[in-house]
């Protein structure tokens, strides 16, 4: 917002709670020592093969085992970090090698991705920021947190907290979606989850923000692409989730692999050393991300493995992920002057102070008993149910066809992923395992009372071109009083290298809610994606639709709380879902051009041959009640560039079930010197309201 400038306001009612904390992590435990005369003093013994060694991180085995080599370089000082190395009696093999037999004792730090759970599985990001519940955000990240350093994990790559406009994009469901406001409020209170307030805990995991930056603007919505991001939007839409991310106390960023304006993002000085370091005193390191470094010579800015090492670290990537670059070039660079050993010694000097930071030297091993009794428990699982049912988002109802009554006679619970235990777990499912996924047609059962009688049929595959499933599917729905049909992507469809060019539902699932449809039936359709869909028709001829995302190991259960009415939907979207993938990228924070979409002039911003309008917006969801906004309030009517304003309204349940409603705050800057959005968020509560039950709610604007 121009802040010379007037602006309107405007409130509109959907959407969640919000927890507003500016706490910044800092280790408590270990501020009584003198960090930075410990690391100078440890980097002034050090040689320049050990110093190197600090800034490698080499990945393990694919069952979490570290590698044979891994006992050698860890004894000679030549290792600083692992990935995918977990299991306590694990970590603690390996760390007793580096903290007992290597000349200087440094610990070794072990990362893994904990994206949404280590064990317990929470809903992916994408889902969970459904919730418009920082707080629920910040509980999934504290358990994940818990579970992962009882596993001797001390380093999670998470939050991912790029700014996604294009579902085509694979890796749209690891972050909060297309809005900066947010992201950065998901941001923080996921780094505050993992670190808490000291991360050298024993509950907590240093965190990582990542995709330093512009990732999630690869052109087209395909996966490594290019990106080119004028500055203005860099830091209006891409920046802020970071900036709120380093204000919260992250310790580490991870640089991207996408090249940003011609300049690969792990060789980028601008972002990483001038606006990282130089404008927000980011105090942390940077690890590349897989082999990013190595692939300066993919991106054709690097001529060979040297010229990659000395353009990755000169920019500002302190550790390299699984390319041996650094280690295998930086003698030879130094000793050529093309590297300086300041910017070694700065790089080895970031690594070391988070070590210290996390207590690594003082309790480099963690109790091997705790990993039995964190992992799992019996309070994490009713977490995973609780922020699974808070993530889901109610996008059709008509005729209140839900709740479903749990005494009904009989129910068809149908679909390719109405018992499938992997997909519900989304990708990037750290140590989840399968097996502890509740389905949704094992929630039902659990559900429904025992005169109840569940039909189940799969009716298709995924992804498959068979439709020999749809008789025993049609003949279940006919035999039954209503059908639940659970549809949508695998859980490979989404996450990292998993761009798609439709965004429809793949394989002959449609067709089988079609040919469900034709029963006669009440048909509820349960999504279960990664991503918006273009589901037209089912939007159009379903009467009930609940979109569960992928919701983690309790999602049957959760998903069942919901149907059946035990949990009111309050969940709102994150991220538009389009008509027609051709409408990509689609956002609602656009810019209103010359000439704004009418539908009764051609010569308007539009389409042919479809609306510009969503199939269902941003900030959209409904719910089992009913809500009423109302005595809308201002302050003042301008804003100074140095004052703030208060903006409050009245909410009132006017329906007969207590649930839950997300008020949003949305801001424009009618006139001003550049152009503007045609709205942009700035404020939400997530406030529970019983029937009857009227409530207030403030914001504060302040220039900001």
């Amino acid at each position: 917002m121009n802040h010379k400038q007037s602006v309107r306001l405007f409130l509109a009612a959907v959407i969640g709670a919000i927890l507003f904390c500016t706490a910044v992590s800092t280790p408590h435990s270990t501020q009584r020592r003198n960090v930075e005369k410990e690391v100078n003093a440890l980097l002034a013994r050090m040689t320049l093969e050990e110093k190197l060694g600090q800034l490698q991180q080499l990945d393990g085995e694919g069952n979490g085992n570290f590698r044979p080599e891994h006992r050698e370089l860890a004894r000679k000082g030549l290792l600083g970090s692992t990935l995918n190395v977990r299991g306590a009696p694990r970590t603690n093999e390996l760390q007793r090698i580096a903290a007992e037999e290597s000349r200087l004792r440094i610990p070794l730090l072990f990362g893994f991705d904990v994206i949404h759970g280590y064990r317990t599985i929470f809903p992916v990001p994408l889902g969970e920021a459904s919730s418009w519940d920082p707080a629920m955000a910040e509980k999934s990240a504290s358990i994940a947190a818990a579970e992962a350093r009882a596993a001797g994990v001390h380093w999670t790559f998470a939050p991912m907290v790029d700014i996604a406009r294009d579902a085509r994009w694979g890796r749209i469901v690891e972050g909060s979606g297309e809005d900066p406001y947010l992201g950065s409020l998901m941001a923080r209170a996921r780094v505050r989850g993992f670190q808490g307030t000291d991360y050298s805990a024993p509950d907590r995991v240093l965190a990582c923000a990542k995709h330093w930056v512009g990732y999630g603007a690869a052109e087209a919505g395909r996966e490594y692409n290019t990106t080119d991001i004028p500055e203005g939007t860099l830091r209006q839409v891409y920046f802020p989730p970071f900036k709120a991310a380093v204000d919260e106390g992250v310790g580490t960023f991870m640089s991207a692999f996408n090249d940003l304006n011609g300049v690969p993002s792990s060789a980028n000085p601008f972002t990483l050393t001038k606006v990282l370091r130089g404008e927000w005193k980011f105090e942390g390191f940077v690890v590349s991300d897989y082999t990013s470094v190595q692939e300066l010579i993919q991106h054709g800015v690097a001529a060979n493995g040297s010229d990659a090492a000395r353009l990755a670290l000169n920019a500002g990537v302190d550790m390299e992920m699984v390319s041996r670059l650094y280690n295998e070039n930086g003698s030879e660079l130094l000793r050529a002057g093309q590297l300086s050993r300041a910017t070694i010694d700065e790089a080895v000097r970031r690594i070391l102070r988070i070590k210290f930071r996390a207590g690594l030297f003082e309790h480099p091993y963690v109790d091997e008993a705790r990993e039995r009794s964190v992992i799992l428990s019996p309070a994490n699982v009713a977490a995973a149910r609780e922020i699974a049912a808070r993530s889901m988002v109610l996008l059709k109802n008509e005729r209140e066809i839900l709740p479903l009554n749990r005494n009904v006679r009989s129910i068809a619970v149908v679909g390719p992923l109405a018992d499938d235990q992997v997909d519900v777990l989304g990708s990037w499912t750290g140590d989840g395992n399968a097996a502890d996924a509740v389905t949704l047609l094992a929630g039902i059962k659990a559900k429904v009372s025992s005169t109840t009688k569940i039909n189940y049929a799969k009716g298709c595959d995924i992804d498959g071109s068979s439709t020999g499933g749809f008789e025993d599917a049609v003949r279940v729905a006919r035999e039954s009083d209503l059908v639940i049909v659970a549809i949508g992507e695998s859980a490979a469809m989404s996450g990292e290298a998993s761009s798609r060019s439709s965004l429809d539902l793949p394989g002959r699932q449609l067709e089988l809610v079609k040919a469900l449809q034709a029963t006669g039936k009440p048909i509820v359709v349960v999504l279960m994606n990664g991503r918006p869909l273009t589901i037209n028709w089912i939007a159009e001829n379903s009467p009930a639709i609940l979109e569960t995302w992928f919701a983690g190991s309790q999602a049957g259960n959760a998903i069942a709380d919901v149907l059946f009415g035990d949990v009111n939907p309050g969940g709102k979207l994150p991220v538009t879902f389009p008509r027609s993938v051709g409408q990509e990228p689609l956002y609602y924070n656009h810019m209103n051009t010359g000439r704004p979409p009418d539908v009764n002039n051609k010569y308007t911003s539009k389409y042919l041959d479809v609306p510009w309008t969503p199939l269902f917006p941003f900030g959209y969801g409904l719910s089992y009640t009913q809500f009423h906004l109302f005595s809308l309030r201002t302050s003042a009517a301008r804003i100074r560039s140095d004052g703030r304003i208060t903006v409050s309204a009245e909410i009132e349940n006017v329906g007969s079930r207590a649930g839950d409603e997300v008020v949003q705050l949305y801001i424009r800057d009618v006139a001003a010197s550049v152009t503007r959005p045609v709205k942009e968020l700035k404020g939400f509560q997530r406030v529970t309201l019983r029937p009857g039950e009227k409530r207030s709610v403030e914001f504060i604007l302040r220039p900001e």
